[in-house]
Formats: C-alpha cells, structure tokens, sequence
C-alpha cells in the first residue's frame, strides 16, 4: 500500500498557525516556515494532498525582506496546476492572488477586529460560512488588499476589501480569519506584533466581541475546515 500523502502548512509567524485547521485535517500534515530562506527546499505539488497558507505580517510581495515569499508563491502557482488542494488564509490569500498574478495593494484596505463580510456566491468548501446574501461575522485582521485573479469567482466582500474571499480551481482563498478559538484570539491580544497599532479600547473591544461571535464562527470554520479536510483526504 502506498504511504498517504501529507498536507504541507506554511506559517509566516509563531502565533498565526492553522488552528482549528490543523486540528481538523485527519491526514498527516508538516509545518514548515520558510519566509527568510532564500532558496528553501520544498515538496513538489505531487508529494502533498494539499497545501495551506497561513497569515503574517509582512507584505506578500516583499521578497526583498523575506526572499522566501518567492519560493512559496512558486509552490502555490504550481499546487493550483496540479489541482492539489489549496487553502489561504489571510496573507496566504495574499499569496495565492500573486501566484495566479493578480496584484497586491499594500495599506489599501485596513480591517481589524470583527465584522461582517457579504457572502457573493457559493462554494463547496466556504459554503458553511452562510447562504449567498447573508452578512455573517467574521474576524478581519489586515491592511493590505488584492484583486480578484482572472477567472476566479468573488466569494466574499466588504466595501473596504472588495475581494474577501475566492475560488480558483482547486484553490481557496480567504482574506479573514475562521482559524482562531478563544485561546487562539487571546494569543494574538498578548503579542506586541498583532496590537501595537490599537488602543487598549481596541483590545478590550475585540476580546468582547470575541465573546460574544467566537462560539458561532468557530462553528462555522471547524465546518469549513471539515470540507476542506474532505477534499485532502480524497487527493491523500
């Protein structure tokens, strides 16, 4: 019998991991952080049963201060050929636009904190978020933007972020955050990095809403992450 493949999940900073994610996948999966790596040593599409892209702070097109970043959107223009399953989150949505060759706008278009996104069309693994037309709330958490890829499908938009979310064959893009639990959340409100650009009004204010919309959203992203999961399981 042949060994199942593993999924590969690329992080960019210790505290954005897969989270609910991770936990979720029922294939073997490796973590691998290759940002700052100039020639890094990855997989070939064929190796893996599917491809995750986890968030960070850096600008996806600064290969200058992470050369690594060229590495990973190679991997992901050729994960997507390959009809490997692709999952972006956050600035691995970033990634997968650039690999398909759509361009970034840095600082065109800060969200943080929760609010809602409009659901545009379906899709089989996002569907789970809510019905086309409905507003659910999501955790937004970046300043940088994309545009759509030539032909993807919009899934999700805000005024602010036009392109929230996307399909493009076998991939999945997805500009805000479904990842996180409470732990997860008060992670990120503890590290310098995610909060040095708000007010302590800001922290509480988003730790309450956490309250108040995690149970929900994590219901809705361990659903999303189960759909996901599925088509992994079926490439592994």
């Amino acid at each position: 019998m042949s060994a199942v493949r593993p999924v590969l999940v690329v992080t960019h900073a210790p505290h954005e991991g897969p989270g609910l994610i991770a936990r979720l996948l029922d294939a073997p999966y490796r973590v691998r952080t290759v940002l700052d790596v100039a020639v890094p040593v990855l997989p070939a599409p064929d190796a893996l049963a599917g491809l995750v892209v986890m968030g960070g702070p850096m600008d996806a097109d600064d290969v200058r201060g992470h050369p690594g970043l060229a590495a990973e959107v190679e991997l992901i223009a050729a994960a997507v050929a390959a009809d490997v399953p692709v999952l972006g989150v956050c600035l691995g949505m970033q990634l997968l636009a650039l690999a398909l060759g759509a361009p970034l706008h840095r600082r065109a278009g800060q969200e943080v904190g929760f609010g809602p996104v409009e659901v545009v069309a379906p899709d089989p693994v996002l569907g789970p978020l809510g019905p086309v037309g409905s507003r659910p709330t999501v955790l937004h958490w970046h300043s940088d933007t994309v545009d759509l890829p030539a032909g993807a499908t919009l899934l999700a938009r805000t005024d602010v972020t036009p392109v929230q979310a996307f399909r493009a064959g076998s991939a999945l893009g997805i500009q805000f955050h479904l990842e996180l639990d409470a732990d997860h959340l008060d992670l990120w409100l503890g590290t310098p990095d995610m909060v040095d650009a708000l007010t302590e009004d800001d922290v509480e204010a988003i730790r309450a809403d956490g309250a108040r919309y995690l149970g929900a959203l994590g219901a809705s992203g361990g659903t999303v992450a189960e759909a996901f999961a599925a088509q992994v399981r079926a490439r592994g």
